[in-house]
């Protein structure tokens, strides 16, 4: 497997400052590891530094995209003989809330997703929730107001600011259930070739359960503590966009190492 990291947008020859840790623990793992300037490749235009070896898969480690801008990495790298470990579909549901809500409904609050232009407050009408979580299909709002509304008509204002502050609502909205959380439990696992992993050797049976559940090669499983010691999943991601959270780099490329089992 060969990973693919963005480089610094100033100078194409060292990893951008984001991934430079995580790009010399790969190196020090004896990963092939590879360059490519997000600039460029917005702009249309793709090329790998070294190049990619043809026929290897490639997994890449960078900035979160959107499904369609994945697709478009997928193709500009079948394009050069290789294939990434993550086919476009995966990346897509585990990337949006939607598809793969109704895998995990059970462990994760209970969620309304409507369009961009719904009547919200209908929406939930009736559900007497004692707040919403509002977001969109990937991310929640991240200002001081956060992202809780404390009535019905609150989620239009919820809504209008992940606009303002993200540019667009990307996919949809979805309001969730607020439940009640212990503070500073939330643990961000990995799953890898169907595989649990934690930071510290192991996972919770709730994130083995998953693993079983999401058809995808490689995703991240954010979960909590609920206030009555019940533990939650807050969502999933794909694990090439994830950011590591507090796994060390070198416990991420020896689980990157891992082979199927």
């Amino acid at each position: 497997m060969q990973l693919l990291f963005p480089c610094d947008p100033f100078n194409k020859r060292v990893a951008d400052e984001a991934y430079g840790e995580e790009f010399d623990a790969a190196c020090a793992a004896g990963f092939a590891c590879s360059l490519f300037s997000f600039e460029d490749f917005e702009a249309g235009q793709f090329k790998a530094q070294p190049a990619l070896s043809a026929g290897v898969h490639v997994l890449y480690r960078g900035w979160m995209l959107t499904p369609d801008d994945y697709a478009r990495l997928h193709r500009a790298i079948a394009e050069h003989g290789c294939a990434m470990a993550t086919s476009p579909a995966q990346y897509r549901h585990c990337h949006y809330l939607p598809e793969w809500y109704a895998l995990c409904e059970e462990f994760t609050p209970e969620t309304v997703i409507v369009a961009r232009d719904a009547d919200f407050a209908a929406a939930v009408d009736g559900r007497n929730w004692p707040a919403y979580f509002v977001k969109d299909y990937v991310k929640s709002l991240t200002t001081q107001r956060g992202s809780v509304a404390a009535t019905p008509q609150e989620i239009r204002e919820v809504v209008a600011l992940i606009e303002k502050y993200r540019g667009a609502v990307e996919g949809g909205v979805c309001i969730r259930k607020f439940e009640q959380l212990q503070a500073d439990s939330e643990e961000r696992y990995f799953v890898l070739h169907g595989q649990a992993h934690g930071r510290d050797g192991s996972a919770p049976d709730l994130v083995h359960e998953l693993a079983r559940r999401i058809d995808s090669l490689f995703f991240s499983v954010d979960v909590v503590v609920s206030s009555q010691g019940e533990l939650r999943l807050v969502e999933l991601g794909d694990g090439q966009v994830s950011d590591r959270k507090q796994w060390p780099a070198d416990r991420f490329m020896a689980m990157l190492a891992t082979t199927p089992a």
